[in-house]
């Protein structure tokens, strides 16, 4: 995947932020970080690159001064798309030669182990 992100020009980290704005929508610096599991000055660095990149906007909260909320800008919209396509292909090329019951069951045991982890 990350072969695959670098001929976009972004990191992990970088579809990380994409992925939980396209979920979630906007979302301040500090959830971003809660739901990527990383320490705040990890996101920061990762905001400063994408905001110098044209891929996101920061913009004062309007209820809390101190908090600056995250928005993917018109430029993000292709790059997540073309994300998007290149997960479809991993996907696809993952799961060759599972049947559809073989898909479900992994995906409920993923879920499962990614639960038990979530507590660490």
């Amino acid at each position: 995947m990350n072969t695959l992100l670098a001929d976009e020009g972004i990191s992990y980290r970088q579809m990380q932020v994409l992925a939980w704005l396209a979920m979630e929508g906007d979302q301040s610096q500090a959830d971003l970080s809660r739901c990527m599991g990383v320490e705040p000055p990890t996101v920061v660095s990762v905001i400063d690159r994408m905001e110098r990149d044209g891929l996101i906007e920061r913009k004062a909260c309007p209820d809390d001064r101190r908090k600056r909320i995250i928005s993917p800008t018109e430029r993000a919209l292709p790059v997540w798309e073309r994300i998007i396509g290149c997960a479809k292909r991993i996907n696809q090329r993952a799961t060759k030669g599972l049947t559809k019951s073989e898909i479900a069951t992994l995906r409920s045991l993923l879920e499962r182990v990614h639960t038990n982890l979530e507590g660490d």
